[in-house]
């Protein structure tokens, strides 16, 4: 089998803990290109995060699959597959998520709507969550949210809530779970919430992509570190998990690399696609 498409997770994947790229890993994707294999990146990212990292890396204009799997483009501005959480079900979720201690963030594709947190350990956390996920445009922080969606709908990609307290963490899930319909809901084990479209995938979004370029999933890597990462390594004729990826995920995998620090990407690439003749993805 020959493959065509490399699909790779950012952080925690392509990424160091320290959320660098090593000269390993670059060079790795060079090879990759000289493979004629076509790479995007699947990130929970937002996009013009996402970007910033194809163009270090050097990657020709891609399709890149960012928000976790809601927003699929290679221009901010020209999606070609999303899937947003409407207007009414973002003020649904702000509205009770007001009445819990918890950093929230609604994460447009061109800007941040973020609550405001007083307290010095939720500063802390809010500050934690912006190295974790570094973003390269506005970052608004309103007293009420819920009072500037009443004047100003909006439509998001993706919502992350970082909640300190496991108790109201349970108790913000289980309203949200009851109340509000068409979304879904990932935990991580550092208290974040991670909340999409019922329908957002990276999977779905890489399925979408293949169907573009005539890729087939059996053509198809897609390497990932961690929960939402397991659609997309369960859909790929390769799903490679990280070394110190959860055992959800690894048991889902074909194969298991190194961690990121060990440079996980570059191990998997050297073994994978060393044999491999060049292919032509138009």
């Amino acid at each position: 089998m020959a493959y065509r498409l490399l699909a790779l997770d950012i952080d925690d994947t392509l990424l160091k803990s320290n959320y660098r790229l090593t000269k390993e890993t670059k060079e790795a994707i060079d090879y990759v290109k000289e493979k004629g294999v076509y790479i995007t990146l699947a990130t929970g990212r937002a996009f013009l995060s996402a970007r910033k990292i194809a163009k270090t890396l050097k990657l020709p204009a891609p399709f890149l699959i960012t928000h976790d799997g809601s927003f699929l483009a290679a221009d901010v501005k020209e999606p070609i597959f999303e899937r947003r959480l409407s207007a009414e079900t973002v003020y649904q979720i702000v509205d009770i998520l007001e009445n819990y201690h918890c950093n929230f963030r609604l994460f447009h594709e061109k800007y941040v709507i973020s609550n405001k947190t007083r307290q010095k350990n939720q500063l802390i956390g809010r500050m934690q969550m912006h190295l974790a996920d570094p973003l390269f445009y506005p970052v608004y922080y309103v007293e009420s949210p819920s009072h500037r969606l009443i004047d100003q709908p909006l439509s998001v990609l993706n919502i992350k809530v970082h909640f300190w307290n496991k108790r109201e963490k349970e108790d913000a899930y289980d309203e949200l779970q009851e109340t509000v319909k068409g979304i879904k809901f990932v935990s991580d084990k550092d208290g974040t919430l991670f909340i999409n479209h019922e329908n957002a995938s990276k999977a779905l979004a890489l399925q979408y992509l293949g169907s573009q370029l005539g890729i087939t999933q059996d053509e198809m890597v897609a390497v990932g570190a961690d929960i939402r990462d397991k659609d997309m390594i369960q859909l790929a004729g390769l799903g490679v998990a990280i070394g110190d990826a959860p055992d959800t995920v690894k048991n889902v995998a074909n194969w298991i690399t190194r961690s990121n620090d060990q440079n996980g990407v570059g191990y998997m690439v050297k073994e994978v696609f060393r044999k491999q003749l060049r292919v032509d993805v138009t």
